[in-house]
């Protein structure tokens, strides 16, 4: 059993450092302050094809696996971007897994390439804001009117809608009062967002300004019939083949992140003098870092088993799971001790960590609570009683 990546996954790991290291702490500073969809290093980032890494060679994709898409989203929030870096590209990672397991040829060669070149951005409409995590209640409805649908309802917390020409949009086909099951009549479509049925408003939010969330009204959008997903009806079916991805992917973004805020924190400690001797000398700041970092490597250990078991075709929920509720979890205690660690200055942005601690919540929140976490794993894995 190695535990070592391989040369090729280490290559994938330096080549986006590389990349990373051209975007310093002034830059990922000045869009937490002013925000404004990083641009730049989203270009770079489709300059060298990393858009694609897990889409078919094929279409312009790296054709890798998720293991390798996650070694590079950690690399991403490790190298100081944070969440602001990481949920700049990180749709394009996940988002048209749909596309690529369940669309046509046709659609493939159509929506796959402009997406990895960078040409366009998409969003991921999925969440409501009466639904919650119950997807299967969701009220948005696209009408059947001939070869084209027509999309009513709304949308909460999409990232990226105000920059993307593209969304990922699931809705109700079959009202659920005419559906044996809940999760069916459900849709998946991935269409143009026309700005002049669909409103997007702000969220003005804790943290990661750079990255937009939204709001979405949909009034009237015309979605035609070849911008359908699969068969009718199945859409819900469909997201679930990025729910564990995506789960996957947001762990080794909170693991990159409590690595650099732990980081920050040891350099800090090593540095910072006060009574004749560096405060990291002490054991009431180095034993609580020292557990930060145990808990951290732990995490990426269990993110690695969840990736090579979905790469391999294997059943990974339960992995999947546990990666993201222990990484974000290690990631905020890491991130809260840096920020302790470095006392007063740690309040102060020009040290960074106080953005740190505000971005982690984002892992902490999303995409499912550690509260659901811990109900699917005391149920599909423990055997005991639903308990909601």
């Amino acid at each position: 059993m190695d535990f070592n990546l391989t040369e090729a996954q280490e290559a994938v790991r330096d080549a986006v450092a590389r990349i990373c290291a051209g975007f310093g702490d002034e830059y990922w500073l000045r869009h937490d302050r002013e925000g404004g969809f990083p641009q730049e290093f989203y270009e770079a980032m489709a300059r060298d094809g990393w858009l694609g890494i897990c889409m078919p060679e094929e279409y312009g994709g790296a054709g890798l696996g998720i293991t390798e898409a996650a070694i590079m989203m950690q690399a991403i929030s490790q190298s100081g971007a944070g969440m602001s870096g990481a949920s700049a590209v990180h749709m394009n990672i996940f988002g048209l897994n749909p596309v690529v397991v369940f669309g046509t040829e046709a659609q493939k060669r159509r929506m796959l390439p402009p997406l990895i070149a960078g040409r366009e951005r998409a969003c991921f409409a999925v969440t409501e804001p009466d639904a919650g995590l119950d997807t299967t209640r969701l009220r948005t409805r696209a009408e059947r009117r001939g070869d084209r649908y027509v999309i009513h309802g709304q949308k909460i917390w999409i990232s990226t809608a105000q920059v993307a020409e593209k969304a990922l949009i699931l809705a109700r086909t079959t009202p659920i009062e005419q559906v044996k099951r809940r999760t069916e009549g459900l849709s998946l479509f991935y269409t143009t967002l026309d700005r002049a049925r669909v409103s997007v408003r702000e969220i003005e939010k804790m943290g990661r300004k750079a990255v937009d969330s939204n709001e979405v009204f949909f009034d009237g959008l015309e979605v035609p019939e070849e911008d359908r997903i699969g068969e009718e009806g199945r859409g819900f079916e469909y997201i679930l083949h990025g729910l564990n991805p995506e789960r996957i992917l947001i762990a080794a973004e909170a693991v990159g992140l409590g690595l650099v805020a732990l980081e920050r924190a040891t350099a800090y400690a090593r540095e910072r003098k006060v009574f004749g001797r560096p405060i990291g000398q002490n054991q009431a700041i180095q034993h609580p870092l020292a557990a930060n970092w145990m808990e951290l490597q732990a995490a990426r250990l269990m993110i690695l088993q969840a990736a090579w078991r979905y790469d391999q075709g294997l059943s990974c929920g339960a992995e999947a799971n546990a990666a993201k509720y222990l990484a974000a979890e290690a990631g905020f205690k890491a991130c809260q001790q840096a920020v302790m660690t470095h006392g007063g200055f740690g309040y102060a942005r020009e040290y960074h960590v106080e953005r740190y601690l505000r971005e982690v919540m984002i892992p902490r929140i999303a995409p499912v609570s550690p509260q659901l976490i811990l109900c699917f794993i005391a149920e599909k894995v423990l055997g005991l009683p639903k308990s909601y």
